[in-house]
């Protein structure tokens, strides 16, 4: 039986900060006040339960001027009881996995009354947002000082005071001692090594933990196509038309990695017990706004929001867009054959070492091209998508990856899909490859980790500046490592990351066939962004809240659609070779056929 909240006392005098809340500056005192009474309160009462100061001097004093920055935590039984609310799936004593409770607790491995690590920092966070998250008015129909800002019965106040805003952020705080230590073995020196996914996984919770261990499983794949691809780049490279062996292997290789990653991700998940957590009930997005009325799934009163108004938007609105979007792509790959024939004319006139060089600047400038394309497309895609008015967060998200995708695999692979099936120049279509997937990779690189690493830098320079001109007589380790994460960027999550390991299968798997080396040069980038990233994660981004998953979401089923899509062009890219054509020079059709029958038994294959 599922013992009350009343029967345990939650209070404690000092605290594990865990939870920084950051209020504005012009936030009134009554709304601070009713907030912080809000927090502390008994569930009965419909409080959270949890523990809150403000970030003060020991004199009371104000810092920099203001008081409104809050820190969040919790008693341990409070935390283990919040364990059993979100669904914890932990491991017992018999080795089985199972749904944590608080009465049951001493079945569960290395539990303990004093083991506070029996809960790693990524899931007591987790708890913290959770709980405040659900921290809902009552008879509340306004936030207290702010007449504009409408609360109902059942409304998540910390939703309503952030798109008041009168919240400005809510962020995980770094435990310094456990980050130098995830540090030291993950990328604090260069070596050849797995990286501490299970560190990881406790420190950010899986699904940052999943993103590393889908790179590193992904760079370990490309590993058997970059053996092949050396030797065979270098025997045959003048030879464009001796593809068919490493075509065939390129179209095996791409249906069974997929196949095999799902089976290890299941493995992971089981042994971190989100494979057997249950989903949790979603809420509406904050950005989600509507008539007020009453959810007939859960009956409490929300906004809604007509479902015909939003395909209107998505049909009538969102759609035309995109295609305007993928017309003009098309456009400027146009404009980009017309640079290659320029490029092509003024070597044959010349034949300089200096024209020579010019026949990759066409190249040059598209990927440059297409990679500002895609970044001024993802806001536009982002407005769009926020605009539709999702109801829920997944449905929002699925929405931004299908217009994202549909459009960045147009931008990237319409023009070697155009040079390989239309033109049916293998040496362009190497040269365009190549040079698309190195540019890409060198700006990827600069724009998502040298860059911001630089500017944090920079940042945090000032910011330790201002900290220490103040004198104050708290902790200046915990008063500094506030301010100066408050003052950090905020990780938008592995959306991006996904994206361009994404683009990376894609120009692998697609026409690898022609540029042996591409997956040279794929293995390359991807050891170079482990450390990038990790750097990027541990140092210049605040800390992101964990989030239980089981799997890599709608990301799987985008890399199994590349992957369909990769069977289909090297069947017909052999289909079209000069040594495959030489065993059919009467029949047409048969070839056809077996290409046909070539591609669906891959499929068959690669499933079971």
């Amino acid at each position: 039986m599922k013992e009350s909240w009343s029967a345990f006392d939650t209070f404690e005098h000092h605290f594990r900060p865990l939870v920084v809340i950051e209020l504005a500056k012009d936030a009134k005192e009554e709304t601070k006040e009713w907030l912080t009474q809000r927090i502390v309160d008994k569930k009965k009462n419909g409080g959270a339960q949890l523990l809150v100061k403000p970030l003060v001097k020991e004199d009371g004093g104000k810092i920099d001027g203001n008081q409104n920055v809050y820190l969040v935590g919790a008693s341990h039984i409070r935390l283990l009881l919040g364990a059993e609310t979100v669904g914890l799936v932990k491991e017992c004593n018999d080795n089985s996995m199972r749904t944590f409770t608080y009465s049951s607790r001493n079945t569960f491995k290395d539990f303990a009354e004093d083991n506070h690590d029996f809960l790693t920092m990524a899931e007591r966070q987790y708890i913290i947002k959770h709980e405040l998250e659900n921290l809902r008015a009552k008879d509340e129909r306004m936030i207290p000082g702010y007449p504009q800002a409408k609360l109902y019965p059942g409304k998540s106040i910390m939703r309503r005071l952030m798109t008041s805003g009168i919240l400005l952020q809510i962020f995980p705080l770094h435990d310094t001692e456990e980050l130098k230590k995830l540090r030291d073995t993950w990328y604090g020196q260069v070596k050849i090594s797995y990286q501490p996914l299970d560190q990881i996984r406790c420190y950010f919770g899986e699904t940052i933990a999943l993103y590393f261990g889908f790179l590193e499983y992904f760079t370990f794949a490309l590993v058997p196509m970059a053996f092949i691809g050396i030797p065979y780049y270098v025997f045959a490279w003048e030879d464009y038309d001796k593809y068919v062996m490493f075509a065939s292997f390129n179209l095996l290789w791409s249906t069974v990695i997929l196949e095999v990653w799902k089976r290890c991700c299941a493995i992971m998940t089981y042994r971190w017990g989100t494979l057997l957590m249950k989903r949790q009930f979603e809420e509406p997005r904050p950005g989600f706004h509507g008539v007020l009325g009453i959810n007939p799934v859960t009956g409490r009163e929300e906004p809604v929001y007509s479902s015909i108004k939003r395909q209107i938007r998505i049909y009538l609105v969102s759609l035309p867009f995109v295609c305007l979007c993928l017309y003009f792509s098309l456009y400027v790959m146009m404009i980009y054959f017309e640079l290659e024939t320029w490029a092509l004319d003024f070597h044959e006139e010349n034949e300089s070492y200096f024209s020579k060089l010019m026949l990759f600047l066409p190249s040059i400038i598209y990927a440059i091209v297409i990679e500002m394309m895609n970044r001024i497309y993802r806001y536009a895609a982002e407005f769009l998508t926020s605009w539709e008015n999702h109801r829920l967060e997944s449905s929002h998200q699925n929405h931004l990856i299908l217009k994202v995708l549909v459009f960045n695999f147009l931008n990237c692979f319409a023009s070697l899909f155009y040079i390989a099936f239309v033109l049916f120049d293998m040496k362009l279509l190497r040269q365009s490859l190549a040079t698309l997937l190195i540019t890409s990779q060198i700006l990827n690189q600069f724009v998502e980790a040298l860059l911001p690493y630089w500017l944090q830098k920079r940042h945090n320079k000032k910011a330790k500046k201002r900290v220490y001109s103040i004198k104050v007589d708290t902790d200046l380790s915990l008063f500094e490592q506030v301010n100066l994460e408050k003052e950090m960027g905020t990780y938008l999550g592995t959306f991006d990351d996904y994206l361009e390991l994404f683009l990376q299968f894609g120009y692998v798997s697609l026409f690898s066939c022609v540029y042996p080396l591409a997956a040279v040069f794929a293995v390359l980038n991807n050891i170079t962004e482990m450390y990038s990233d990790a750097l990027k994660i541990c140092r210049v981004f605040k800390r992101p809240f964990s989030q239980p998953t089981a799997n890599i979401g709608v990301w799987q089923l985008a890399f199994e659609t590349m992957s369909i899509i990769s069977v289909v062009t090297n069947c017909a890219l052999i289909g079209l070779s000069p040594q495959v054509n030489a065993l059919f020079p009467d029949s047409k059709t048969d070839l056809i056929l077996i290409v046909v029958l070539a591609e669906g038994f891959t499929h068959c294959k690669g499933r079971y």
